[in-house]
This record gives structure tokens, C-alpha cells and sequence, in this order.
């Protein structure tokens, strides 16, 4: 198969290729195996391979699965295989190996995708850029100076390079919509509890975490969708397994009504400044939405961007500090003496110190917040806002300096860790965390249905997603809209960007 003719196909169009005999699952796999050897050693997506048990794997995938034999990346984050290492981009963790499948894998296995390797992600996925300090640093595609964003960083470069035509990722907190944005694809985080993270969990961060993947087409994670949804054997959330989100796309929405904001309630209380391509974006493709006979009307979502902020961070917080005593258990070794970046400690010591009655009362105002919403999304179907303040930044322009991770230290001298709480350290942190990114968290908390929709790019030729936010459970209109506003952009035909050692972009 020639390299050309795979990086132009999305996986829906790469599995009927191989369905009808116009290419083997093979030869597939070798294009796929072939360009990730070829770009990833400066491009830094990928973390780990495992070509060999994927062609051992794909000799046992039915001819009647879905997807055929069509190669994807999982992320190095809560997708276990069995047997395999799972770092969690943590030198902590780089020998750790899970016990058995997620249950995710188990059903990316059955519906025929061949799985190549991991795709690196930011130390416990705490970041909104990959940068872990254990692993190489992923490039953005548009602008190898520039970060694809996090922490489905390393998923995201792989596909807007061509490496693979899809690519798993997981949003906590904005983790699949940022680095859609930053990389120019779809990015769609389903409603909570609708992708399952068993066995090995029930909920991340209170069911913040959902898992799903970043596409360069809306079919590809419609159709995805179709096949891992639903819950597993003791989920705490009874969403049975659904069909039809494939199906919706074929036909538009009906007329809606949208509300756009530029998420100034978001944004305000943590110093956040919207770059006027961002405003350009949103003002756009109000009037994209508008032209296309949905109703359109400017609207603030009803929240308190200070109270939400500290309320995440709070739990955030708590369960950081939950995860290193759990990464110590799994290797022997002490919490104080795990290989773990200098920021993952000391937010680690401030989450000690909680108390039970904060995280709960956090907790509980991510149920106020959602109240909130429902019932402003009785007024409006959804909410078009910003995915991020503005487009990709710089490598290593947002990791913390020597000098922040110096004074971090601190932390680890007796009393000080309260002593900072007290002092309102809390707000610094969600100040330096969610300042760029302060406008994705909201759906994490809700649990409504949200997707970044790469249709704006500056003029400078880097790429800038808006985001569009449904109302809990409408996973299928969100899609609709997303189908129905790339067919009239076609925004697919500027994906994906080619990357190899020799056609390495040149740094601006």
C-alpha cells in the first residue's frame, strides 16, 4: 500500500479498502509500522511498540470485525494490556505491568483494530501539554516548536502526522478537546459513565475521566463510539450498551438553538486573555451555525469560574495524593522516595493535607454545577465557547520554571504543605494550571457530552478548535452537528500533515 494513498484515509475508509481486497490487513499494518519507525524518532508520539504480537493478533481478528485490522495507538494511561508496561508517563511506573486487558482493549480487540504501541502522555496525565520529564516530548505536527497540548498529547501528533488514522486518548479535564485544538482534528469527550475504565477502575477523578479517542473524521468516532460504549461488569453507572451514533450522523440536527460565549466566567477569575483568533473563531462559526438555520444567541454558561476552578482543583488534589500511594503499593516503594517529577510531588503533599470535609464539599458543588446547567440547557440546546485562550504554545512555554519547582520543594519541610493551603497556594495552582486552558474543565465536572471542531486556523497556519458542549446524554446531536458542520467546511482535506525525518516541518 503506498504511504500516499494510506495517510489520506481515515479508519473507516482503511477498513472498507481492506473488506472489498483492494488492500490486505497487512499491508496496512506494514504502512503503519513503517512510518511510525520513520517519523516518531523526532516527532516523540510514540512511546513504546509492540509491531510484533500487533501482527501476531491481527492473524486472529475475525474478517467480520468492524475495523478489519486497522492500526491504532492506545494512550500510556489507564488502557491496560495484559502482561505489558504501563508507565503513566511516570519513571515511577516505567516497569510496571498490568495484570490483565482494560476493559477498553478487550473491546477495541473485538471490534478488529490492531494495536501498534502507546502514545505519551504528560507524568499521571496531569498537564494540558506532554512534556513528562521520563519521556520524550511529542512535537506538534502544524509547528515542531510548538506542544500538541495534553495530556493525550502524544495521541493527538500520531494522527494529525498520519502515523495512524485515529488514536485513544482520555479528557479529565479537557485532555481529548486541548490537543484536538492544538492539532487541528475531532476531538470528542462522550457523556460520563458512557465509555467504561474497568476493571482496574470504577470512576477517575469522581468520574471526570472519560475515555475516547482523537479522529481526523467525525465517522471514525461515531463509529467508534458504537462499539466500546456501555457499561462493564460492576460500573457504577448504568448506561447499557447503545447503538446508533454511526447511524445519526447521516442525517443533520434539527434546528437548534445555541448558545456562544467566550467563556468569560471561565476564564476571569484566573487572569485568562482570549486571543482575538480565538474570538475570531467563535464569531465564525456562529455565523457558519446561523447561515445553516440553527438558532444562535449570546449567552454566558451560569457558573462561578472561581468556585468551579477551586472546587476541581480540590479534587485534584486529593486524588493525586490517593494515586502515589498507590503507585508505592504496586512498586514497594515509599511515597516520598518514588521517581516522580518535583511539581507531581509537592501537589501530592498539599493533597495530604485535605481535609475530608473540603473534598467532599468540592465534591458537591460539581452537583450544583451541573443542576445549573441542565437547566440552562432547557433555554438552549448547546453551548459553543473556546477550547483554549489561543492556539498551540511553545515547548516547554508552560511547563513550571527551576525556579517554581525549587520553591515546590519546600513543600516537604514539616507544616509548610498546611501552611501554603492556608496561605491560598490552591488558587495559584489553578491559576498556572487552567489560565490557557480554563474553558474545558466545566464539562468534565457536569459530565455533559463536549467536542472540539478543528475549524479555524490563524494566520501564522496553526490550527484552533472551538468547542461545542450538549446536554447530558445527547452524545448523538453533538455528533450530528460536528457531521453536519464538516461537510460544509471540509475540514478533512487539510489532514493530515505529513511527518518523516526528511519531511520534518521547519521550525518557525
Amino acid at each position: 500500500m503506498q504511504l500516499d494513498e494510506y495517510r489520506r484515509q481515515d479508519a473507516t475508509g482503511l477498513s472498507e479498502l481492506i473488506r472489498c481486497g483492494e488492500v490486505s490487513r497487512e499491508e496496512v499494518l506494514a504502512a503503519a509500522c513503517g512510518l511510525i519507525e520513520a517519523a516518531n524518532p523526532s516527532l516523540g508520539a510514540v512511546v513504546r511498540t509492540r509491531f510484533d504480537r500487533a501482527r501476531e493478533e491481527l492473524a486472529r481478528v475475525s474478517s467480520n470485525a468492524p475495523f478489519a485490522g486497522v492500526p491504532l495507538l492506545t494512550k500510556d494511561l489507564l488502557m491496560a494490556i495484559q502482561g505489558e508496561p504501563m508507565a503513566c508517563g511516570c519513571a515511577a511506573l516505567r516497569d510496571w505491568r498490568a495484570a490483565e486487558d482494560s476493559t477498553l482493549v478487550s473491546r477495541l480487540r473485538q471490534a478488529g483494530f490492531a494495536i501498534l504501541g502507546q502514545t505519551a502522555t504528560p507524568e499521571l496525565g496531569l498537564m494540558a501539554i506532554t512534556e513528562p520529564k521520563a519521556f520524550p516530548h511529542p512535537r506538534n505536527p502544524w509547528d515542531a516548536t510548538r506542544s500538541p497540548g495534553g495530556s493525550s498529547g502524544g495521541a493527538a501528533a500520531a494522527v494529525a502526522a498520519g502515523l495512524v488514522p485515529l488514536a485513544m486518548a482520555g479528557d479529565g479535564g479537557g485532555s481529548i478537546r486541548i490537543p484536538a485544538s492544538y492539532c487541528g482534528l475531532f476531538g470528542f469527550k462522550p457523556s460520563r459513565g458512557r465509555v467504561p475504565l474497568g476493571p482496574m477502575y470504577a470512576e477517575v477523578w469522581e468520574g471526570a475521566v472519560v475515555e475516547h479517542a482523537l479522529t481526523r473524521s467525525v465517522r471514525d468516532s461515531a463509529a467508534l463510539l458504537d462499539h466500546i460504549n456501555g457499561m462493564d461488569s460492576g460500573a457504577p453507572m448504568p448506561l447499557a450498551q447503545e447503538s446508533g451514533f454511526l447511524e445519526a450522523i447521516q442525517r443533520p440536527p434539527s434546528r437548534l438553538r445555541i448558545a456562544v460565549s467566550l467563556g468569560e466566567p471561565l476564564g476571569r477569575s484566573l487572569g485568562s486573555v482570549l486571543d482575538p483568533q480565538a474570538r475570531q473563531a467563535i464569531e465564525a462559526t456562529a455565523k457558519r451555525l446561523e447561515a445553516l438555520g440553527h438558532h444562535v444567541e449570546w449567552s454566558d454558561p451560569p457558573v462561578d469560574g472561581e468556585a468551579l476552578a477551586d472546587s476541581y482543583l480540590t479534587l485534584y488534589l486529593g486524588h493525586l495524593s490517593a494515586d502515589l500511594a498507590w503507585i508505592a503499593e504496586q512498586t514497594g516503594v515509599a511515597v516520598g522516595k518514588l521517581d516522580i517529577e518535583p511539581s507531581t510531588r509537592a501537589i501530592g503533599r498539599l493533597g495530604r493535607q485535605l481535609k475530608a470535609r473540603d473534598y467532599v464539599l468540592g465534591k458537591r458543588h460539581w452537583n450544583r454545577v451541573a443542576r445549573d446547567m441542565g437547566a440552562f440547557h432547557q433555554r438552549f440546546d448547546m453551548l459553543l465557547m473556546p477550547v483554549a485562550a489561543g492556539a498551540a504554545p511553545r515547548l516547554g512555554e508552560l511547563y513550571p520554571p527551576p525556579a517554581r519547582e525549587r520553591l515546590m520543594s519546600l513543600l516537604a519541610l514539616p507544616g509548610v504543605p498546611q501552611l501554603a493551603l492556608q496561605l491560598g497556594l490552591l488558587k495559584r495552582l489553578a491559576s498556572d494550571a487552567l489560565r490557557h486552558t480554563p474553558y474545558t474543565q466545566l464539562a468534565n465536572l457536569t459530565g455533559q457530552p463536549a467536542m472540539s471542531l478543528p475549524l479555524h486556523v490563524t494566520p501564522d497556519g496553526l490550527p484552533m478548535g472551538v468547542q461545542m458542549l450538549g446536554a447530558m446524554g445527547d452524545d448523538r446531536r453533538l455528533l450530528q452537528l460536528a457531521a453536519q458542520l464538516e461537510t460544509e467546511t471540509g475540514w478533512g482535506e487539510r489532514l493530515p500533515r505529513p511527518w518523516t525525518d526528511e519531511q520534518m516541518p521547519l521550525a518557525r
